[in-house]
């Protein structure tokens, strides 16, 4: 479980070793060191990791042509690991999911393999809920999570430990004060909301799979979004082809992880993700929340794509809970 700030309770880091398989399904590797530095973390763990054979392939932009990396991703799913976990996002998935063997990546999870990335992994997580139903980890890559110069993120970690050992219960989170609405009712209200299908990832991902067959058609989900790089009227025009495509109007809930890496510009005059905030609250009945401890950023809980969850807001406090999977 996790507190209010997201943190994870204190682990002795002791679930044993597993097997976890290295593979690279989208962008080529470059920060080298910093692959490194996440594999050697890994096994100074105890854990076993296999690194597939063409995790540092190159073509392009790509780790190797589609072919290779639609192979590393099939010996992904036949290796047996408890853990296939991504050495980076990037570019690339898109280009895949046509071609993915879903009935054998459903079976190796139904076999204890649990697949954890996030960033272009959205398009492969989004694809394989809507094509099997099975659920998937929204969850750190190699490089610049365990690879991380500075270290590893205390509270990663422990999540990554309560995956490892299926002690993970939930996550909780401390949402910021926000000003009443017009009307005097909290920005946020209280939410209970059992049962529901907790999905989302990367917002460009999903947005550029609308009108696809691998866009899951989640009705009385809890839906999670995040990015990097995309300035708040670039977040605010893909959250409005959601909502135009009638993706929002079907969710219970809209919980917004981190939106990082972009920069104000003399155009914005005061406009910023407060306003995009602001404005998706006009436009949709299901409440909003905020700062979900998610994205490209150090600090990141484990989330279950696909899993039934329960959520509950009471004042700043939010939390998902899916105990019941275990």
């Amino acid at each position: 479980m996790h507190d209010a700030d997201g943190a994870c309770c204190a682990h002795d880091h002791s679930s044993g070793p597993r097997h976890i398989y290295v593979y690279s399904p989208s962008s080529a590797v470059i920060d080298k060191p910093a692959f490194k530095r996440g594999i050697a973390r890994l096994r100074a763990m105890g854990h076993e990791v296999e690194i597939d054979a063409d995790a540092l392939a190159r073509d392009t932009r790509f780790a190797g042509d589609d072919a290779t990396r639609l192979a590393a991703l099939h010996r992904a799913a036949a290796s047996g690991a408890d853990v296939a976990l991504i050495s980076r996002g990037g570019y690339g998935m898109s280009r895949l999911l046509p071609r993915i063997d879903y009935a054998a990546v459903a079976k190796a999870i139904d076999g204890g393999t649990k697949f954890v990335g996030l960033s272009d992994f959205t398009a492969f997580q989004s694809a394989l809920l809507a094509r099997t139903g099975a659920v998937s980890w929204a969850g750190p890559s190699v490089g610049a999570d365990f690879g991380e110069a500075q270290g590893i993120d205390d509270i990663m970690l422990d999540c990554f430990d309560d995956l490892l050992s299926g002690q993970g219960e939930g996550s909780g989170w401390r949402m910021p004060k926000e000003k009443p609405r017009a009307d005097g009712t909290p920005a946020v209200p209280e939410v209970y909301l059992q049962d529901a299908t907790l999905w989302g990832g990367n917002l460009a991902m999903l947005a550029s799979l609308v009108g696809t067959p691998y866009l899951p058609d989640i009705r009385d989900g809890i839906l999670f979004l995040e990015d990097v790089g995309e300035h708040p009227y670039r977040i605010e025009r893909m959250l409005s082809q959601l909502l135009h495509a009638g993706v929002l109007a079907r969710q219970q809930a809209v919980v917004l992880g981190q939106f990082t890496g972009w920069r104000v510009t003399p155009q914005d005059k005061g406009y910023k993700l407060q306003s995009v905030v602001d404005w998706l609250r006009t436009q949709i009945q299901a409440p909003v929340l905020t700062n979900l401890p998610f994205g490209h950023v150090a600090t990141k809980v484990l989330l279950p794509v696909g899993a039934k969850v329960s959520l509950s807001v009471e004042g700043r406090d939010a939390l998902i809970y899916w105990g019941h999977l275990h």
